[in-house]
């Protein structure tokens, strides 16, 4: 496993692997791996002839009194996990090698971006299309894998992606659950033994919406109301957003006719937390 610290060298491994015929695949991550992360770099394997991993932890997506700072480092750790998956090439760079002195072009960010975490963290998105791209042209992979647990980020990258016309592909993987149900992130390291059982409120929620619209309801506005009931009474101290929209576009819906996305940000302690589901009405 090769581990290098420069744009020039990242680009050069990679291009030189494309020019040789090779799929490469590229698995973006701020580092703090666990299982959700691993799954990305194993279907990367499973498709790819090479597979390489960035680990940078972004600081333009996060806001002013976020976590940034205190935003776990596992450098080690991660390089450790890596290897075991005979991963090809991890990219590991310093702040000052993406963000020298004098940056100050940032990507602009799409509709999708503008609801939900667009209104709870203004700058978020800019600070992650901006990343991406760098990523994507320092390293040029012919597929991207990101998980869907940061769903709406998702669909963020696939339009930045098709705007833009960037040449990759972008590959959705699905959100890895521990036993309980609760999704897996690397803020969940940040919980107490209480918090880890309270953040479960977040999964009965997504449930409990999946359950009611399998039922026949429909309004969503009356499901809202009792997501949003369902995780003060299971232990979030605050709610950002419980919603369920347009699964393509995070737009508002009234009533359920068809596909729907159920989102959730709460806080547990001072952790923020973040999940969705994707619900499909059955015949």
């Amino acid at each position: 496993m090769k581990i290098v610290e420069t744009p020039d060298s990242a680009y050069a491994h990679i291009n030189g692997w494309r020019c040789e015929g090779f799929k490469v695949g590229l698995v973006p991550t701020m580092g703090a791996l666990h299982a959700g992360h691993l799954s990305l770099v194993e279907r990367s394997r499973s498709e790819c002839d090479y597979t390489a991993v960035s680990i940078f932890v972004n600081p333009t997506q996060f806001g002013p009194h976020e976590d940034f700072s205190k935003y776990p480092r596992t450098l080690e750790d991660d390089l450790r996990q890596l290897s075991n998956l005979d991963v090809d090439l991890v990219f590991a760079p310093q702040n000052t090698s993406l963000y020298p002195d004098g940056f100050s072009c940032f990507v602009g960010t799409p509709k999708v971006a503008q609801p939900l975490e667009g209104i709870h963290r203004h700058d978020h998105f800019a600070g992650v299309t901006t990343i991406v791209l760098k990523l994507m042209n320092i390293m040029p992979a012919n597929v991207a894998y990101f998980g869907m647990k940061d769903y709406q980020q998702l669909a963020v990258i696939r339009r930045m992606v098709e705007d833009l016309n960037v040449p990759i592909q972008v590959a959705g993987c699905p959100t890895v659950r521990e036993s309980d149900g609760l999704a897996m992130s690397s803020r969940n390291r940040y919980l107490s033994p209480e918090g880890r059982q309270k953040a479960l409120c977040l999964s009965k929620a997504l449930n409990f919406a999946a359950d009611a619209i399998a039922s026949g309801q429909t309004a969503v506005s009356e499901i809202e109301a009792s997501m949003q009931k369902l995780l003060v009474e299971n232990g979030a101290d605050s709610i950002d957003y419980a919603r369920i929209v347009d699964p393509d576009w995070l737009t508002d819906i009234s009533t359920i006719t068809g596909p729907v996305v159920a989102l959730i940000a709460a806080h547990v302690e001072k952790t923020r937390l973040i999940d969705n589901r994707v619900i499909e009405l059955e015949n």
